[in-house]
């Protein structure tokens, strides 16, 4: 697998990566057997990077991902990356962010993952006021002289806010919603990250699915998956939901997109080597309920990078279907 610098950790990872979000909760059920098969086929397939956050599960996906690094050390086969999130099992105000609690969130953090220090924690998308303080920045800081995290960096749910953090000078990398539904990252963030030497993680890679091209107008998600309880923002921020793309739109932008894939692609792997061709990109980080879409996920990597003509009708769709909606929300 192609190999990408993560910003300002130092490290090199593949430039496919593992979302643990749905190992945790809010996706429906994912027992823990089919889960840790996941995490395992992902790394013996090359995955080097897996993202995963302390509010996924209460620390279920943690301590999956935990299982899984630990047999991975153990069996000396190391070169893995594994990255936390942490401030959203608690109020979200900016007075919440201090050491004093970003030390006891690191510490439940390094108990789930079995490790004395994380490689890279990730503000998770923390209220928009604590990007421009100072103190918070110092406090991460911190924590990297205490051997606690190697890295810092933060998920952002807007732009601006990515803009504002890529200009602190420790800062390592930005997680941000980016695919085909969402665009505008390419506008202002992919370029300033590239030129301070900053990583790009895309989340949200499929839409919430939506660009897997396995969903109609007479599909069901259960009552526990976010697809049904966030369709309007009523849990956390909608955008997170099918990238804020209306269902139907995004359902119709897709159909326009299949003509476009590449011979024997699916749609997905379309909606992924899209994300990798994006100039300052350096991991994507798809998720998976089995080890098949694993390795379908994987399969994005081998493609070759994708034509002008489609690289034109993934922007045409957008422009026409999608932009009128979303891009000036986010």
């Amino acid at each position: 697998m192609e190999m990408r610098r993560l910003g300002r950790t130092g490290r090199d990872v593949g430039v496919v990566g593992l979302g643990a979000w749905q190992l945790g909760a809010d996706w429906g059920s994912v027992d823990e057997r089919e889960a840790l098969a996941v995490l395992r086929t992902a790394v013996e397939g090359g995955v080097t990077f897996i993202d995963t956050a302390d509010v996924y599960g209460d620390g279920r996906s943690e301590r999956l991902v935990g299982q899984v690094l630990t047999s991975t050390v153990r069996n000396g086969s190391g070169g893995l990356t594994v990255a936390t999130k942490m401030g959203r099992r608690v109020e979200q105000v900016p007075a919440n962010y201090t050491l004093e609690n970003f030390r006891a969130w690191n510490d439940r953090s390094r108990q789930n993952l079995g490790v004395d220090t994380i490689d890279l924690v990730q503000l998770h998308c923390p209220p928009t006021p604590v990007y421009s303080t100072d103190a918070v920045f110092d406090a991460l800081d911190t924590m990297v002289s205490e051997g606690r995290i190697a890295s810092y960096g933060v998920s952002v749910e807007t732009c601006a806010e990515a803009l504002t953090a890529i200009a602190r000078p420790n800062v390592a990398s930005i997680q941000i919603i980016l695919n085909a539904f969402r665009l505008k990252p390419l506008d202002e963030v992919l370029p300033a990250a590239r030129a301070a030497g900053v990583g790009i993680i895309a989340r949200v890679p499929l839409a919430s699915g939506l660009l897997s091209g396995k969903y109609d107008e007479n599909t069901v998600f259960g009552a526990d998956d976010h697809r049904t309880y966030n369709r309007h923002g009523e849990a956390f921020d909608v955008g997170e939901t099918f990238s804020g793309v209306d269902f139907a739109t995004g359902l119709e932008a897709v159909r326009r997109l299949m003509p476009w894939l590449p011979a024997g692609a699916t749609m997905a792997q379309f909606a992924l080597r899209w994300i990798l061709d994006q100039p300052g990109v350096t991991v994507v980080i798809p998720g998976a309920r089995n080890p098949a879409q694993v390795a379908g996920n994987l399969a994005a990597a081998t493609l070759p990078p994708l034509t002008e003509e489609q690289l034109a009708a993934v922007q045409a769709t957008y422009d026409e279907l999608i932009r009128p909606q979303i891009h000036d929300r986010w």
